[in-house]
């Protein structure tokens, strides 16, 4: 992880020096590039101050995504006037990604199969004959 001078730390200082990393693995929210906008606005609430910064330094390095800097500025400046981190964790169950299904998957039922309709096939016993 390499320090960036100059960057926007919480609270708006920019003589601060903020962490920068360019290992994903290393963020403090996981999978961090492929949140909605809406449950990150909700997971950044569990980060302290650093975590933020490390967060707001990595998406201005790499994705820049303008309502996701929003998102970071706005938490930051709620840090910055007084609140605290909530006592959630970062790294919970994400409901965005569901998990493997389970149960039998379509036709391994175990169910006896379905006759096709009679109307339009030729070798259907019920198929009326002429």
């Amino acid at each position: 992880m390499a320090a960036r001078p100059g960057a926007r730390a919480p609270g708006g200082a920019t003589d601060v020096e903020v962490p920068v990393t360019d290992d994903r693995t290393q963020l403090p929210v996981p999978d961090y590039d492929h949140l909605p906008v809406a449950t990150l606005r909700d997971r950044v609430r569990s980060l302290d101050a650093g975590g933020l910064a490390t967060l707001l330094a990595y998406e201005e390095e790499h994705g820049a995504r303008e309502p996701v800097l929003t998102v970071l500025r706005a938490r930051a400046d709620q840090l910055a006037a007084g609140a605290q981190p909530s006592g959630g964790d970062p790294a919970a169950a994400q409901p965005e990604h569901a998990g493997a299904p389970t149960g039998p998957l379509l036709g391994e039922s175990g169910a006896p199969p379905i006759n096709p309709p009679s109307q339009g096939d030729p070798t259907n016993p019920a198929q009326p004959r002429k």
